[in-house]
This record gives structure tokens, sequence and C-alpha cells, in this order.
């Protein structure tokens, strides 16, 4: 066998070995990329609009199959705008969803669904009304609101129970608070009306988008379902020397099932 035969083969098996590797990345990748579009998808909390149920720092679980599949059920969205969804379903009120903010969907937000298409929503002197009916709470006693910078408020913890039967927490910071006395929202059809369980700290759609809130939510928007938290760390720490970051391990919340 000459020197220049041996050369070739030893390039031919290189060229394969590299189509080998390269085929065992694109299927990787492909498999990614599948199972964050149609399984799920991990979401960091940035903000305290969902204390207490979820904490700035927590890792979501976003199950997308509950809803169906649009657009933005893809890691990037891609397609054309539509009024529905693959496999559509509508979610259930006080589920907590993620979804891309509609005046602007390279954001992406997390909140709770209060309203569905058709409901009247409501607040009035602080209190939740759907439908004309008020929504029940009770006295849970006092926690406290902690902020990204690590500052901490006091604030009333209630538990409130949606129509259908969903138990949820709440925060309630101030007793005649901004958003406390409402106009009667009308949810649009093919929209969800959503609020965060920090309910004097949270821009949702009680604030029209041209006032820099969330405003109705198309189904479109959806991404997904939160139903765990797979961990979460005390983003408050990372101003502080490392040694000190473990401690903001929050052990108790990792694996947590999201109610």
């Amino acid at each position: 066998m000459t020197d220049q035969t041996q050369k070739d083969q030893y390039d031919g098996s290189r060229g394969r070995q590299l189509l080998l590797t390269i085929r065992d990345i694109a299927v990787t990748v492909a498999l990614v990329l599948a199972a964050k579009t149609v399984a799920a998808e991990p979401y960091y909390v940035p903000s305290a609009s969902m204390e207490p149920t979820l904490l700035i720092g927590d890792e979501l679980v976003t199950t997308k199959y509950p809803y169906g599949y649009s657009r933005y059920s893809l890691p990037v969205a891609m397609g054309p705008a539509s009024d529905h969804r693959l496999l559509e379903k509508l979610p259930r009120r006080g589920d907590v969803v993620v979804f891309r903010l509609p005046r602007d969907p390279d954001q992406t937000y997390v909140k709770r669904v209060i309203g569905l298409p058709g409901d009247e929503v409501q607040m009035e002197n602080g209190r939740l009304f759907i439908n004309g009916k008020v929504v029940p709470v009770r006295p849970d006693g006092m926690a406290e609101a902690k902020d990204s910078d690590g500052r901490v408020r006091p604030a009333a913890r209630l538990i409130e129970t949606l129509p259908g039967g969903v138990d949820h927490p709440i925060f309630k910071l101030a007793a005649n608070a901004p958003l406390d006395n409402t106009p009667v929202y009308q949810v649009p059809a093919g929209h969800i009306f959503v609020m965060g369980d920090n309910r004097d700290d949270s821009a949702d759609s009680r604030i029209p988008p041209m006032a820099g809130g969330v405003g109705y939510v198309p189904m479109e928007n959806l991404v997904g379902r939160v139903d765990a938290v797979l961990g979460s760390w005390d983003l408050s720490l990372s101003s502080q020397p490392v040694w000190t970051w473990p401690a903001g391990l929050r052990l108790a919340r990792f694996f947590s099932r999201v109610q």
C-alpha cells in the first residue's frame, strides 16, 4: 500500500467521523428543541409580582401541552399570527401561566389566570369581583414581601378562592393601593385576564399596555402552564461575596409543586 493510499484512507476515515459527529450534534439539538417545543421549558422568575406563590430566582417548569400550541410554543417564535392554537384548550381560572407580553413579545411574563373570555373582572376597595360576585378571601397571617434588591416589606397574606374552587395565596401591601379600584374589564373572545399574586406590586391586565401594563392576553401568546419549581436561589445575594452564595439556595423549594 502506497503512502498516498494510506493518506486517502485516513482522510476518508476522518471525514466519516466528522460527519457522524455533526449528525450526533444535529440529532441532540433537534431532540432538545422538540422537547422545549412540545413538552416543557424552563423559565426564571425575575420580579416579585407573583409573591408569595413564586419568588425572585425561582426556576420554573413550564408545561406546554395543556393549552395546545402556537408560534410562541417554539423556542424562537416563528410563523404567522393566528387567532387559534393547535389543539387549543382554555386555561382554568387559577392556573399560573407563562406568556409573551402582547405589547412586546420579546418579553416573557408569568401571572395567574383570573378571567376567561366573556368574564367581567373588577377591583373594588381591594376586593376582586368576577362576573359581579366578590371572590372570597380569608386571612392567613402576616409575611414579608422581598424585592430584587433584598429589601423587605410587611405584607398581609390572604387565601383567595376563585370560581371553580382554586385556593391560592395573595399578598396585600397596602389598604388603599392604586389598583384597588378599577373599572369593569370585559374579557374579549380569544383572550384571558391575568393578575399577579402580589396584588399591589404587579403590572398585569389591570393596567393597559399604553401605560406599561399587560392588558388582555391573547390565547396565542400563551407559552404554557407553570407546574413546578425546579430550583430556587435568592438573587439578592449576587452582589455579595461569592462564599455567601450557597446560603441563597432555597432547598425547600426545589421540585415543589406550584398551586
